[in-house]
């Protein structure tokens, strides 16, 4: 039974947690070294990295799908292998191809959720596909990529899971159907209390709706700050503009115009440095924590 204690505990967890995780797949070769990560819950975390960074292989270790070869994660403060009742409950997943079947119906996807799910909202699904334009008839082979998207995440939000967990959702989608799937994401998360994780290689999408930016870079954590940390701990120097003390390089890289930047961390007054964006910020992690592999 659990005690006043241990609910106070979990109830102050961080949402999503990874300790000193590592996970190595077949021939040696390290998808993950050395992680520590303790998300806040109810916000939106931005989960930043180049394909092969290691973002589907953390995601997947929350679920429970992916066993760490050594280290620890908790989901809610519970763990996924041991505790994977507590853990279901707590959790929905979208899968970077979105996990539907071309021959049933968006009503038919609805119903083999509530049977699947105990709690299962289907009047919220019905309610929500009505309102982003989804017939119930159609299969899901007929309807549009944003629309296997909206009614992917609709199923997601319909389990009532505290939080969810996206690996590339954005990928196939056209910009139209990235921001509405952004935009629905956004206001269940801030309506409904909720903790999502989103995975994207594309920092513009996430920056849009991120609280919070972690980087990924060949499996090792290079950055872990809320968005609004990123932009008042960083700063743009651009030719002809000195360091200043107090300030360490992150890496020089060029901005989306082409023009060469070096990307610093601050403490301070900026002086002659410019604000810098977030999407410089990230590129210029990834850039200093580009390598071939794990060793």
């Amino acid at each position: 039974m659990r005690t006043l204690a241990d609910a106070a505990s979990i109830d102050s967890a961080p949402a999503l947690e990874a300790a000193r995780l590592s996970k190595r797949y077949s021939r040696g070769v390290w998808a993950l070294r050395g992680i520590d990560i303790a998300l806040p819950a109810g916000a939106i975390i931005g989960l930043v990295g180049p394909n092969a960074a290691g973002k589907s292989t953390l995601i997947r270790t929350w679920v429970g799908f992916e066993r760490p070869t050594s280290g620890m994660v908790r989901v809610d403060g519970f763990d996924p292998f041991r505790q994977r009742h507590e853990v279901i409950q707590r959790l929905a997943y979208i899968s970077q191809r979105t996990p539907l079947y071309r021959q049933l119906t968006v009503g038919e996807h609805v119903e083999f959720a509530r049977s699947l799910r105990p709690g299962f909202d289907d009047g919220f699904a019905y309610t929500r596909l009505d309102a982003v334009g989804i017939p119930h008839r159609a299969s899901a082979g007929e309807v549009s990529g944003g629309q296997a998207a909206q009614l992917a995440l609709t199923i997601a939000l319909a389990t009532r899971a505290r939080i969810i967990l996206l690996d590339e959702p954005l990928a196939s989608l056209d910009p139209l159907a990235r921001r509405e799937f952004l935009t629905a994401l956004r206001l269940a998360v801030r309506t409904q209390g909720l903790t999502a994780l989103l995975s994207s290689h594309i920092v513009t999408d996430v920056e849009q709706v991120a609280d919070r930016i972690v980087v990924l870079g060949v499996g090792r954590k290079l950055l872990d700050e809320s968005v609004e940390a990123v932009v008042k701990n960083h700063a743009i120097a651009r030719d002809g503009v000195a360091s200043p003390s107090g300030t360490s390089e992150v890496a020089a890289i060029t901005d989306s115009s082409g023009q060469p930047i070096r990307v610093l961390r601050t403490q301070g007054s900026l002086g002659d440095l410019e604000t810098a964006r977030v999407e410089d910020v990230v590129m210029a992690y990834l850039a200093a924590g580009r390598t071939d592999r794990l060793t």
